[in-house]
């Protein structure tokens, strides 16, 4: 898979636009563009900063850069209209992995979205088959290659791969997979993504899973066909192919 062309500031606010206003209408789009611009900004005081400096304890124990605090106002700005950098929390990782009762050994784990690699890391302490990040944004894939080479954790069982890339033309590997999901695209992207899945299932049928974290857009997955929700929490979704016994 090629490197992704880096997403375009103003190209980005503009297809947000469209997209929007198709779906939702020309004074809605308004407020929302007003909302997140909003946002972003009281989202850049020195306190909010420090905020985002909360999750710092995996960081330090991993020797890696992982927290939101360090991401660059345009790749934030560029976040608030495909999807904003959030790491997960590694208790609530491993409560979502706990969920499926596989032979990690049979699978290929991805991540959409993987941003400076956390999920990536968190894998690794699993036996997949190999761990796979897909991350659109140069900056965040940069970061994630050098937490890759850094991570001194000591229960890492495969190899690892950050590939910078666009996840809506995202081919499938033709292997047992589970997929990692935490709102990495807008409503339109993940619908894209959803589509080209559910082609690749129905090509080459293999067992799938996906992990789905904070499941906004649950309604896209629901819809596509091909998966069913197996089970959830308020915080999370599961959805396959498959039945988890």
């Amino acid at each position: 898979m090629s490197s992704a062309r880096e997403p375009k500031l103003i190209e980005t606010v503009l297809q947000w636009w469209k997209d929007d206003r198709k779906r939702e209408g020309f004074f809605s789009t308004l407020r929302r563009l007003t909302s997140l611009l909003w946002e972003f900004l009281r989202d850049s005081t020195p306190e909010r900063r420090r905020r985002r400096y909360g999750d710092v304890q995996y960081d330090w124990d991993g020797r890696v850069n992982t927290t939101s605090a360090t991401v660059g106002w345009r790749n934030r700005l560029l976040g608030m209209f495909h999807s904003s950098y959030q790491p997960t929390e590694p208790l609530l990782f491993h409560e979502m992995m706990g969920a499926l009762r596989i032979d990690f050994s049979e699978f290929t784990f991805i991540d959409l979205g993987s941003g400076k690699g956390r999920v990536l890391l968190m894998a690794a302490d699993y036996p997949f088959r190999r761990i796979v990040g897909i991350e659109l944004l140069p900056e965040l894939h940069h970061v994630a290659l050098e937490n890759l080479r850094q991570y001194s954790g000591n229960t890492q069982k495969c190899v690892l791969e950050a590939i910078c890339g666009d996840a809506r033309t995202f081919t499938f590997p033709a292997e047992p997979t589970v997929l990692y999901l935490f709102n990495p695209l807008p409503e339109e992207g993940l619908s894209q993504v959803m589509v080209n899945l559910v082609c690749s299932l129905r090509d080459q049928p293999r067992p799938f899973y996906v992990l789905y974290h904070n499941p906004l857009l649950e309604h896209v997955l629901s819809r596509s066909g091909g998966l069913s929700k197996l089970s959830g929490t308020n915080q999370y979704c599961v959805y396959g192919n498959d039945t988890i016994a």
